[in-house]
C-alpha cells in the first residue's frame, strides 16, 4: 500500500511538471530607427539633463518596450526596443511616437552618443552620432 501511494504521488508530481497548453511566445523584440533626436547643447557636470527622441512603430503590432542604453567609455549607444506581437491581426497605420530618458553627467570628457539609425542593404548597424561637451 505504501509503495502503491508512493508510486500514484511520484505520477502525480510528475505529471503537474508539464503544461500541455504552453505554447511558443508568439512575440519577438526587435529595434526601432530613431527618427530625431533634441539632446541638450552641453552638459553640466554632476547634474542631469534629458534628451527626447522620436521614432515611428511601423503598425498595430508593434509597441514600445524600452530604452537601449550601452556605456563604452566616453560613447553612449541608444536604441528604442519594441515588443512586435506575432501572428496577429494588426493595423497598418504607422505610428510616431517619442520618449525621453534622463542623462546625469558623471563624466568631464564630452559625451559621444550614437542614436540607432537603422540597417543598412549588408546588414551593418548605422547610427547617428551625437557629441554633448561638458561644462
Amino acid at each position: 500500500m505504501k509503495n502503491c501511494f508512493l508510486l500514484f504521488f511520484g505520477l502525480l508530481v510528475f505529471y503537474s511538471c508539464f503544461d500541455n497548453n504552453q505554447e511558443a511566445p508568439n512575440y519577438r523584440f526587435e529595434y526601432l530607427p530613431i527618427d530625431s533626436v533634441i539632446t541638450p547643447e552641453s552638459f553640466t557636470f554632476g547634474q542631469t539633463d534629458t534628451i527626447t527622441m522620436a521614432y515611428s512603430l511601423p503598425n498595430g503590432c508593434y509597441s514600445f518596450n524600452q530604452i537601449y542604453y550601452e556605456v563604452k567609455d566616453t560613447t553612449r549607444i541608444v536604441a528604442v526596443t519594441a515588443i512586435v506581437e506575432l501572428d496577429m491581426f494588426c493595423t497598418e497605420a504607422i505610428i510616431q511616437e517619442e520618449t525621453k530618458f534622463i542623462v546625469k553627467a558623471s563624466q568631464q570628457e564630452d559625451y559621444v552618443f550614437q542614436f540607432f539609425k537603422g540597417i543598412d542593404s549588408i546588414g551593418t548597424a548605422l547610427y547617428e552620432e551625437v557629441i554633448v561637451p561638458v561644462n
